[in-house]
C-alpha cells in the first residue's frame, strides 16, 4: 500500500547572517509522502530550490535518530514540532494534513545566535558544559562500577538527567529563553552519583555563572521546557539544581 500523498505550504525563516536582516519565505511543496520525515521534507524543498537556483535552507542535521541534538527548529511555535518527546529528525509528516500551512523558524534566544536561516549558534552550551569541569575520581572499567554501591533510585533518576542530548529546545520554548532544565540536568546526573561528589559545590557554582554569563534568562517556573523536552527532562531537576547551588553558596569561603 503506498503511502498518502500531501501538499503543503512552507513559511520558512530566510536570513543570509547574524548581522543580516531575516524574513519568512514562502514556499508550496507537493506530493509530499507522509512517510518522510520533517528533515526528509526539507531536503526536498531544498531540492527543489537549487532546480530553481535559489539558495537552499540551512539546517543543522546529523544523526537523525534522535540522539545527538544537532537538528531543532520552531515548528508552528512549538519547538521540534507538535509531537511530544520527539526531536524534529524523529517527526513525521504523516502528523500533518494536506493543506496545511507550516511556519518554519529557528531557535529563539539571545544566547543563540542565528547563524543563518534555521542554524544557530549554541556554543553556549558548550562553554556551561566546560565550566563544569571533570570528576576526580578514578572511575576505573565497566566491572570496577560494582564496587560503588548505588540506590536503584539515584541510579534510574541520574539516568533521566543524563538522558539530555543538549538540543535547547528547552530555551527555545521558554518565554524568558531560560537554560534552567539543560544546567539541571548536566549538574543533576552527577550530584546524585558518588563519582561527581569530590567537585559537586563548585560544578553547581560555575555552571550557574556560565549559564548566567552566556545571556540566558531566568526561569519563573512556567513548565514549557519539560513540556518541549525532547527527552522529557523533568523539572525536578531544576529543583535539585537550585539546592545544590544554594548549599554552595552558603558553605563558600
Amino acid at each position: 500500500m503506498s503511502a498518502e500523498k500531501i501538499n503543503l505550504t512552507l513559511k520558512v525563516w530566510r536570513q543570509k547572517n547574524s548581522e543580516a536582516a531575516g524574513a519568512l519565505a514562502t514556499y508550496t511543496l507537493r506530493d509530499i509522502s507522509t512517510d518522510m520525515s520533517f528533515l526528509e521534507m526539507l531536503d526536498v524543498l531544498n531540492e527543489q530550490l537549487l532546480l530553481t537556483g535559489e539558495e537552499p535552507v540551512a539546517f543543522d542535521h546529523d544523526c537523525r535518530e534522535g540522539i545527538c541534538g544537532m537538528c531543532g527548529a520552531v515548528v508552528n511555535g512549538r519547538p521540534h514540532g507538535p509531537e511530544r518527546e520527539t526531536t524534529l529528525c524523529q517527526l513525521h509528516m504523516r502528523h500533518f494534513k494536506s493543506g496545511d500551512t507550516l511556519v518554519i523558524e529557528p531557535f529563539r534566544a539571545r544566547a543563540f545566535r542565528v547563524v543563518r536561516d534555521l542554524v544557530v549558534d549554541r556554543t553556549a552550551f558548550d562553554a556551561i558544559i566546560q565550566a563544569g569541569g571533570y570528576v576526580s575520581v578514578n572511575v576505573g572499567g565497566a566491572p570496577d562500577a560494582n564496587a560503588l554501591p548505588i540506590s536503584q533510585k539515584n541510579a534510574e533518576q541520574a539516568m533521566d538527567a543524563a538522558a539530555c542530548i543538549g538540543c535547547g529546545a528547552c530555551v527555545a520554548a521558554c518565554p524568558n529563553a531560560a537554560a534552567m532544565l539543560f544546567v539541571s540536568g548536566k549538574v543533576s546526573q552527577l550530584a546524585l552519583l558518588p563519582q561527581g561528589h569530590p567537585e559537586r559545590r563548585e560544578r553547581a557554582l560555575n555552571m550557574v555563572k556560565a549559564m548566567d554569563g552566556q545571556g540566558f534568562g531566568n526561569c519563573t517556573n512556567e513548565r514549557e521546557c519539560e513540556a518541549a523536552c525532547p527527552k522529557a527532562i523533568s523539572i525536578r531537576h531544576i529543583a535539585r539544581l537550585n539546592r545544590e547551588y544554594l548549599k554552595a553558596a552558603l558553605s563558600g569561603d
